[in-house]
């Protein structure tokens, strides 16, 4: 006998919920990696507007001056959540995780920092030059190097704070000591 009065009433009108020891129920469940690969190509594929960019690197250089995350020239584990936090308070409608957006524009601003850091610090800089005001590379020759001149036209606004986070204690070729060099020191 039937409790629901509704079952009753259609009798055996409804499909059975009884699962047959003859039918098979079991269903192969395969992983796939389709999810995150979606997800990395939505933020390559995201723009960034002027004012993302600059409360991403705002909250960069407070996370680094709070020093909680940091660890000589970038920052420790967690921090990616941490930035994404400080920016909900300050962009609520931008809706930016800390994986893959925050750490896609991240690793942007770093490698396009590191080119210029480059050329301005690097032992073949003669030729480049930082116009401060406009905040874009100098070039006085022409230089064919891809990397090198998309910034000859481009603005980089954000030079002076990712050099505050990225180039302390950063050394280059001769200059560079192991950690067993500063201990013996």
């Amino acid at each position: 006998m039937s409790l629901d009065p509704i079952e009753a009433e259609l009798g055996e009108g409804l499909p059975s919920n009884v699962i047959h020891d003859d039918e098979p129920n079991t269903v192969n469940i395969h992983l796939s990696d389709a999810w995150a690969t979606w997800r990395m190509e939505l933020a390559n594929q995201m723009k960034w507007v002027p004012e993302e960019d600059a409360a991403l690197v705002a909250c960069m250089v407070d996370l680094h001056n709070v020093g909680t995350f940091n660890a000589d020239t970038r920052f420790k584990v967690g921090y990616l959540n941490k930035l994404e936090r400080m920016l909900e308070k300050g962009l609520p409608h931008a809706m930016l995780k800390a994986k893959p957006n925050l750490e896609s524009r991240i690793m942007t601003l770093k490698r396009d920092w590191e080119i210029v850091y480059n050329m301005l610090s690097g032992k073949d800089n003669s030729g480049f030059g930082w116009d401060e005001h406009r905040q874009l590379v100098i070039v006085e020759n022409v230089v064919v190097i891809k990397k090198v001149s998309q910034f000859r036209h481009r603005s980089f606004p954000y030079y002076d704070q990712l050099t505050a986070i990225y180039a302390k204690d950063r050394a280059i070729r001769k200059y560079a000591k192991t950690t067993t060099d500063i201990i013996e020191e």
